[in-house]
């Protein structure tokens, strides 16, 4: 969205003119691979401002999508065969990493986990008609390598942004649960194993 601003008129309308060329929307996010079992699915507030800021929306957040997706634990939502294996809330957008049967599903779930929030917000803030949400976009999850570096990334991720100096430090993050449940030293050789380098360059600044 950013980069698209910066173009001259006739760049964006070759721009538009190619998505189209491609079946693409001429301004969405595509969504070309959906026949994967697993997923990085990111969404981001509008213009990147800090809509979640706040702890307590960030776990509002948190207990919307294990609402609409499934319950925390299990993580497994039955209605729509959706299982998140991780996840990070931030300030002004959020990772998952989800194992899904029914890709179409997913504009749906997030068209109600956003649309609730907003409204939510936006009367606890007293505004009307403001954007909390730009959109939603995926990544198709590659190999077992790509799978374990997305989940190293996602608890990464506070790091990366500046909000703290440990994964650890940052409540809103699947990595406490991993570290419940598998240890610390499991999450020390995964991210040996795995490391993420420069994984998100370009596309989560």
């Amino acid at each position: 969205m950013y980069k698209y601003r910066k173009l001259t008129d006739e760049q964006k309308a070759e721009l538009v003119q190619y998505r189209l060329s491609q079946g693409y929307p001429p301004h969405s996010p595509p969504h070309p691979v959906k026949d994967r079992e697993f997923y990085l699915l990111t969404a981001a507030c509008y213009e990147h401002q800090s809509y979640m800021s706040l702890e307590c929306r960030r776990q509002q957040m948190l207990k919307m999508i294990f609402d609409k997706f499934g319950d925390e634990g299990s993580a497994e939502a039955l209605t729509t065969n959706i299982r998140i294996c991780a996840w990070v809330i931030l300030p002004n957008h959020y990772h998952l990493l989800v194992q899904i049967r029914e890709f179409d599903v997913l504009s749906e779930l997030f068209r109600k986990i956003h649309g609730a929030l907003s409204r939510q917000w936006n009367q606890e803030d007293n505004v009307t008609g403001r954007k909390i949400w730009y959109r939603w976009a995926d990544r198709a999850i590659r190999s077992q390598r790509h799978y374990y570096t997305t989940l190293n990334y996602i608890h990464y991720n506070p790091v990366k942004h500046g909000l703290v100096k440990s994964p650890y430090d940052w409540v809103e993050s699947s990595v406490h649960w991993y570290l419940e449940t598998n240890g610390r030293q499991w999450l020390r050789d995964s991210w040996v194993e795995y490391p993420v380098r420069d994984y998100g360059k370009d596309w989560d600044n």
